[in-house]
């Protein structure tokens, strides 16, 4: 998968960045093309190896087709399920390396769930907080809104499973 300048992309776990340009340099005894990133978030730059951007699941913003699924997901009745925090940690971790939005979505409702009968540990918090992040830049940067306005749209989606989309931290 290749991208073009000016572009926005998804750099799992950091959120939408903007591909500001695209260089070769040496990079062990080979000339390397390079994506420079800029993230949306932190105005941090980074550079990738264009070869390795597959293996870090760099990714187009989603399209409104699967923004629908995943603000579907969001408002459906939740079931609960008991897990170990060590597992659940692990596996939560997983689904936010994975770079998929849908992925990011379900660790948000499952520790909004988890949230709801117990107070979540530093660590999920982080990861509730990272997860919110997520959801709504990607939102907003592919609907064009404000992050208001995201915020407004995964409250009314959350609002239909009971469930209430938490302030930064």
């Amino acid at each position: 998968m290749t991208f073009q300048v000016g572009e926005k992309i998804v750099y799992p776990n950091h959120g939408v960045a903007t591909i500001e340009n695209i260089s070769s340099r040496p990079f062990t005894g080979q000339a390397e093309r390079f994506y420079l990133l800029r993230l949306n978030a932190t105005s941090l730059t980074v550079m990738v190896p264009c070869s390795h951007a597959e293996d870090l699941r760099l990714r187009r913003v989603t399209r409104n087709g699967a923004m629908v699924r995943v603000l579907d997901y969001l408002g459906e009745p939740h079931r609960t399920r008991q897990q170990d925090w060590k597992d659940r940690f692990r596996e939560n971790t997983e689904k936010m390396s994975s770079g998929g939005l849908l992925e990011v979505a379900e660790v948000l409702k499952s520790l909004l769930i988890l949230q709801g009968g117990k107070p979540l540990s530093f660590r999920e918090k982080k990861m509730l907080d990272r997860a919110r992040h997520m959801l709504i830049t990607e939102l907003s940067t592919s609907r064009g809104w404000t992050e208001p306005q995201a915020v407004e749209c995964l409250e009314q989606a959350l609002g239909k499973a009971r469930l209430h989309l938490p302030e930064r931290m």
